[in-house]
């Protein structure tokens, strides 16, 4: 009886936090669905560009308190289910507001559609959430089992969000990380999803400081060590590896900054070719020998125009390279078009490289559920008389003077494992067009996944970005020069030179699995121990 007594007994250090465990843990009904939307509201904190990441942390820690309290409830199955999935919406829908941005573009057409897709959008992805929250719940543990359990059910969710119909990988919990570039340097081992799962794992077991074991500190302090550590070692990466520039190649990204709305009416199409045309063609220090223009930046299709190819010939002798992103018709054996959205290498005049997107963007260049969504009135943002095609996958270009590249347009670098193809590149291209996003905090995020694949892959990654944010990254995810959101310029620097394959690049989400096995391991042997301890007080 003692030692149960001493078991319940509340820290005084501690006794602030676990009155707040306490109070969390008795909230029921919507008060509880309400507190998993505050908290997952708040955890956004943690992503670009604000960079806030204890607040990921503290949200879990809640995340996980009130699945706590939903095991207690007498239906505990429909109560974590409601605590996750609120969770999972207040995270998704402070985190992706900005997708509102894109259906105010052709407010006519489409801004109607902004309720349904702030609701579908955060609501679908938070299913996933919701899906963890019951699974952990259906076998939930105690004592610090039930963190290392959370933690994996939870890690798996966000790696199906991944894959699932095609996949929407955005701000998964790694990327909370921004502000520590140290703590970054472990994706080059174990990914994105490898650090999401340590995460996840670190914020979950903040939980155990609102309970009432004795040693409840034990768990937090020890994930705290690891990240140190991490912190530690990344940062003397960063220090000891160098990415010299490749002799002779000297890349210029062109932002030409034409905002959505200006970009293909007739009266602008010209302006804005000429734009291109200028920018490219600026006096500089060093003469480029690449030239890249971001995603879809020629005005009109660029087959149908040959005054257009004849500039681009100009620019492009024997010896020097034009990259540009640009829509594409290709006509099948029955006459009709198929369209994509295309990455084209100019070189001597003549088209050297083609790639065709092959991860198309929901609700712009497809709709998920198209016959139910149909009924609703919902269309895509940027419809093609045939629609759009998506290529076969990521591969590798010849660059003439340079190494080869793997280009990927858009939201393709968002997707941990699956940039490169079958060859490996010298480096990644990334060429998009966040104009559709405003100045909302979406080009940031996108350009800290950027950061995160050059990590990942040890590649260097150049992103040219019609509005912005255009920079040179290295292969250790420094940001070496960019141009800021909204502004209309040039950004002339070198090629930093590629690492070696590293760990990731090897091995794919091979360490996420590990670790999501080395946890399922602990949180066996922490449940046997707890059982042990409780027999031997009861004996």
């Amino acid at each position: 009886m003692i030692a149960l007594a001493a078991d319940i007994k509340p820290s005084d250090k501690f006794r602030a936090l676990t009155a707040a465990g306490d109070w969390l843990r008795a909230l029921s009904g919507w008060r509880r669905t309400v507190a998993g939307f505050l908290a997952g509201a708040f955890s956004a904190l943690a992503f670009a560009p604000f960079g806030m990441f204890p607040a990921l942390l503290l949200a879990y820690a809640v995340l996980v308190v009130l699945l706590d309290g939903a095991f207690a409830d007498a239906r505990r199955f429909r109560a974590a289910a409601l605590a996750g999935w609120s969770f999972g919406f207040g995270q998704f829908l402070a985190g992706l507001y900005w997708v509102g941005y894109a259906f105010t573009v052709d407010a006519a057409a489409h801004a109607w559609q902004i309720p349904f897709v702030a609701v579908l959008l955060p609501g679908g992805l938070a299913i996933f959430t919701a899906l963890a929250c019951t699974i952990s719940v259906w076998f939930w543990p105690h004592g610090s089992a039930r963190i290392f359990y959370f933690a994996v059910v939870y890690g798996i969710a966000e790696w199906l969000r991944g894959h699932v119909l095609t996949g929407f990988p955005w701000n998964l919990a790694a990327y909370g990380w921004g502000a520590l570039p140290g703590v970054m340097q472990s994706t080059s081992v174990i990914g994105a999803y490898g650090l999401t799962l340590l995460t996840l794992l670190l914020g979950a077991s903040m939980a155990k400081f609102a309970g009432r074991r004795p040693g409840s500190w034990r768990l937090p302090v020890t994930l705290v060590s690891l990240f140190v550590l991490l912190w530690v070692g990344g940062e003397a990466r960063l220090a000891l590896v160098s990415s010299p520039p490749v002799p002779g190649v000297h890349i210029r990204l062109v932002q030409p900054n034409i905002s959505q709305a200006e970009k293909y009416p007739l009266k602008y199409r010209l302006r804005n070719w000429f734009r291109l045309i200028d920018l490219s063609k600026a006096p500089a220090r060093t003469t480029p020998t690449i030239i890249v223009w971001p995603e879809a930046a020629p005005p009109f299709f660029l087959g149908a125009a040959p005054e257009a190819l004849g500039e681009i010939a100009a620019m492009t002798p024997p010896g020097r390279v034009l990259m540009t992103g640009t829509p594409r018709a290709k006509a099948n054996a029955d006459g009709k078009f198929v369209y994509f959205n295309s990455f084209l290498i100019f070189s001597g005049g003549k088209i050297i490289g083609t790639y065709d997107k092959s991860h198309l963007v929901p609700f712009g260049e497809y709709l998920p559920f198209p016959r139910l969504l149909h009924v609703l009135g919902l269309s895509k943002l940027v419809e093609m008389p045939d629609g759009w095609a998506a290529g076969t996958g990521p591969r590798t270009l010849p660059v003439p003077g340079a190494p080869k590249v793997d280009p990927l347009i858009c939201y393709e670098i968002i997707f941990p494992g699956a940039v490169i193809g079958a060859e490996r590149p010298g480096w990644i291209v990334n060429v998009t067009d966040d104009s559709w996003f405003g100045p909302s905090t979406g080009p940031y995020q996108h350009l800290l996944m950027a950061r995160m694949r050059a990590i990942e892959e040890g590649l260097p990654v150049v992103r040219d970005a019609n509005t912005g944010i255009s920079a040179f990254i290295d292969p250790l995810g420094r940001v070496l020069a960019q141009l800021p959101l909204g502004r209309m310029g040039f950004l002339d620097g070198n090629l930093p030179t590629a690492l070696p394959p590293t760990i990731y690049a090897r091995l794919g989400d091979d360490g996420f699995f590990l670790l999501i096995a080395f946890c399922l391991l602990c949180s066996f042997a922490t449940r046997q121990k707890t059982n042990t301890r409780r027999a031997d007080m009861l004996s």
